[in-house]
């Protein structure tokens, strides 16, 4: 017998230490959504580098571009923003299925992702839309990247549907908010979740009174002011922003929309937590931030830096308790932790 290596030693040498499969969920929320770059950043700072994302409107585009290797592209171009400029990628129209036409801004997502296949991405991605008819909850696992993000923002009343093969798909909060069931589903064995919707809506509860009781003289619409010169002619685009924003007194169609949308959101979100909880849930205060508040990336990105930090040594405690050591067995770690 020769001076080899003892076979003991040998399989024990052999044995590679495999780290769980870590998973991210990362929910919709709009402009808040860019607290998912500083989400990102900060995991992978730290060493923690997803295998799989699943994305969900906002957390879509943030986690594609990942995917694509464009993540630095998105957040120079987020933190770019300025509100004089936001207004020249929404193509506003009044006909249609929707207050945006949606492809001045996809025109600049193709731009920046070029046409790029899901099922080419280096690791796995799904993004989460629902089909307008049935309901149903529809998982974007192939096709071009690009059509992908759209279905998955195109939110109900606000974008226009998206027609990929033979359903129209609208955004996918309205069932899977924070897709954690997605990213388990994918062979996710550590799913991070990350809910920028948390203090949007409050908890709700019951008003037994509703306040004052309006007279009939304050609930008479304000009298139309009549446009005179010049500016009678240019007056349709300037009201139909005035609409879609509303003012200090009155609210407009973007923003009791967008409000019945974070509640519903909000209610689903808890409902499908409480289910199917994530093994981290990272969830950074930007409740303040406002849907369109797309100007104010800096600081969103921050508040996702912040939420992130709070939660490393919650994931890296998690990824221990399942990497097995090399004198322990394949799922010997998970059964420890049962």
């Amino acid at each position: 017998m020769g001076f080899g290596q003892n076979p003991t030693s040998k399989r024990k040498a052999d044995a590679v230490t495999k780290r769980p499969t870590i998973g991210l969920a990362l929910g919709g929320g709009a402009a808040r959504g860019f607290a998912h770059i500083g989400i990102m950043r900060t995991l992978l700072a730290n060493g923690i580098v997803p295998d799989i994302i699943v994305g969900t409107s906002i957390g879509a585009v943030v986690g594609g571009s990942y995917a694509a290797g464009h993540l630095d592209a998105l957040e120079e171009w987020a933190r770019s923003l300025k509100p004089r400029n936001i207004f020249s990628y929404l193509d506003i129209r009044l006909n249609g299925s929707g207050l945006i036409g949606g492809g001045k801004l996809a025109t600049q997502l193709e731009a920046a992702l070029g046409r790029v296949h899901v099922e080419d991405l280096p690791l796995k991605f799904a993004a989460v839309a629902t089909e307008v008819k049935t309901g149903h909850e529809i998982w974007l696992t192939n096709g071009k990247l690009v059509n992908a993000l759209r279905a998955s923002y195109a939110l109900p009343g606000i974008f226009e549907p998206i027609l990929i093969g033979d359903r129209w798909l609208v955004d996918g909060a309205l069932v899977n908010p924070v897709p954690v069931s997605a990213a388990r589903a994918l062979g996710a064995e550590i799913v991070i979740a990350c809910n920028v919707s948390t203090d949007v809506a409050g908890h709700g509860t019951i008003i037994s009174a509703h306040g004052k009781v309006e007279t009939e003289a304050e609930l008479l619409l304000e009298p139309a002011v009549e446009k005179r010169g010049l500016g009678k002619f240019f007056s349709p685009e300037k009201t139909v922003k005035r609409e879609f924003f509303g003012s200090a007194a009155r609210p407009g169609i973007s923003t009791v929309m967008v409000d019945a949308f974070n509640i519903m959101q909000d209610r689903i979100t808890r409902s499908r937590l409480a289910g199917d909880p994530p093994d981290v849930l990272i969830s950074p205060r930007v409740g303040r931030i406002g849907w369109f508040d797309f100007h104010r990336a800096e600081e969103t990105i921050a508040h996702g830096v912040r939420a992130a930090e709070r939660n490393i040594e919650n994931i890296q405690e998690a990824i221990n308790l399942l990497t097995p050591t090399a004198s322990q067995p394949p799922g010997a770690a998970q059964q420890a932790s049962i």
